[in-house]
C-alpha cells in the first residue's frame, strides 16, 4: 500500500511531499464538491422547469379551453336540464377554473420541492467546514533542528513568508 504521492505508507516523507499530498487531496476534494454542486443544481433546475411547465400548461388550458369548453359544456347542461342558459355558462366556467386550480397546485408542489432543496447551500457549508478544519489544524510537534542544521531553503521560505 502506498500514499497518494507513491511513497510507501509508514515511511518518513519530507515536508514537501506531505504538502504536495495535502494539496492534491484538497484539490480533489474541491473538484468533488464542485461536481456535487453541479449535480444538485441540475436537479433543482429540473424541478423548477417542471414547476414552470405546470404553470404554463395551467395558463394555456385556461386561455385556450375557455371559449370552446364553455360553449360545449353550457349547451350540454342546457340540454340535460331546463336551467337558464346564463347559469349553464357559469357552471361551464367554474369547471374550467377547477381544472386550472388543480394544475396550479401541481406547480406549487414542485416549486416548493425545488425551493426546499438547498443543494448548493449544503455544498457551500460543507466547503466552509472543510476550510475551517484545515485552518484550525495544527501540525504535529517536530523536534527542533539545531540552528546549524537549518537548511538554507527553509530559511529563505521563512524570510519570504514573514
Amino acid at each position: 500500500m502506498s500514499a497518494p504521492d507513491g511513497s510507501p505508507v509508514g515511511a518518513e516523507r519530507s515536508i514537501g511531499q506531505l504538502f504536495a499530498s495535502a494539496t492534491t487531496e484538497l484539490s480533489a476534494l474541491v473538484h468533488d464538491e464542485i461536481a456535487l454542486a453541479k449535480a444538485q443544481l441540475k436537479q433543482d433546475v429540473k424541478r423548477g422547469a417542471v414547476s414552470g411547465g405546470a404553470f404554463s400548461v395551467a395558463g394555456a388550458v385556461l386561455v385556450f379551453s375557455l371559449p370552446m369548453l364553455n360553449f360545449a359544456l353550457a349547451y350540454g347542461i342546457r340540454t340535460w336540464s331546463d336551467w337558464n342558459l346564463a347559469v349553464c355558462f357559469l357552471l361551464s366556467f367554474a369547471a374550467n377554473v377547477l381544472v386550472a386550480l388543480v394544475l396550479v397546485l401541481i406547480g406549487v408542489v414542485f416549486a416548493k420541492k425545488a425551493q426546499k432543496s438547498k443543494g448548493p447551500q449544503k455544498v457551500a457549508a460543507s466547503m466552509k467546514e472543510s476550510a475551517g478544519v484545515l485552518q484550525n489544524a495544527k501540525p504535529h510537534p517536530r523536534p527542533e533542528l539545531a540552528q546549524d542544521r537549518v537548511p538554507a531553503a527553509i530559511e529563505a521560505v521563512a524570510r519570504s513568508s514573514s
